[in-house]
């Protein structure tokens, strides 16, 4: 007699809240400088945040500016400067192909440098200790969750310092490998977009991340499309996005990340 995997399946869904569990890491491209009114709507049901800093005590329902009171003193810090980010778009794309719900938590730091990203530096540190805190208040509370990732957006600063490629690379590498050591089992990376102004000052940091999910089983490259963006006009200054840009990039990565797994 075979055994029926639908109702089995039926059967886990009931005694479970089946969650993914993604922490969105990087720099200010990832924690959003658009306009939060410009974003896309949330459906409820599709996406909650843990607020690991401001009140771990429940989920919210995903709203932008994601992130916005997520400010560690001691850790990652950025007061009133998360304005509209990608998130709410990934999410969307994400839910709407694989019908399960992302459990969100923010940890970008505008202006960081992959050097403040290294093993037992603030930021990642504080990050880990978002996702753990995240972790357990979702068994605790009955949820079972399917998958643990990281969304990975950064590179403009290191571009900005003139970081060889092969640094750059190496570090990156660290970083990631210091994530999946914490329980993180894929980063999916987007990769960032030019210099309005100097077109090519960005190329070895955006060659390193693209040649780093080439060989590198467990990073996912997830978009490119802010390469596209200064010529669409969708940039406001050398560095950050339109709210418009963020909704394309969000829903590309959130689609791709939904296919892959």
């Amino acid at each position: 007699m075979g055994v029926n995997i639908n109702s089995i399946m039926e059967e886990e869904k009931n005694q479970y809240i089946i969650v993914d569990l993604a922490i969105f890491m990087g720099q200010s491209n990832m924690a959003g400088r658009g306009v939060a009114s410009e974003a896309p709507l949330v459906p409820k049901g599709y996406g909650y945040e843990f607020r690991a800093v401001s009140d771990p005590t429940k989920l919210y329902d995903i709203v932008e500016p994601f992130g916005l009171n997520e400010n560690n003193i001691l850790g990652i810090y950025e007061p009133n400067m998360k304005t509209g980010s990608l998130v709410s778009s990934f999410v969307i794309a994400y839910y709407n192909l694989s019908k399960i719900p992302i459990v969100g938590v923010s940890a970008s730091k505008g202006g960081s440098s992959i050097n403040e990203w290294q093993p037992k530096e603030t930021y990642i540190n504080d990050a880990i200790t978002r996702l753990k805190d995240a972790q357990v208040y979702l068994v605790n509370k009955g949820y079972k969750i399917r998958r643990k990732f990281m969304v990975w957006c950064q590179g403009e600063t290191d571009g900005d310092n003139n970081m060889p490629y092969i640094e750059y690379k190496q570090k990156l590498q660290i970083m990631m490998n210091t994530m999946f050591e914490s329980g993180i089992e894929k980063c999916f990376l987007i990769c960032i977009g030019n210099h309005r102004d100097v077109p090519m000052k960005y190329s070895s940091i955006i060659k390193a991340q693209m040649d780093l999910c080439k060989a590198h089983e467990k990073a996912i490259l997830v978009s490119t499309k802010f390469a596209e963006m200064t010529s669409k006009g969708l940039m406001k200054d050398a560095f950050h996005y339109k709210q418009h840009a963020y909704n394309e990039v969000g829903t590309e990565a959130g689609t791709n990340t939904a296919l892959y797994i």
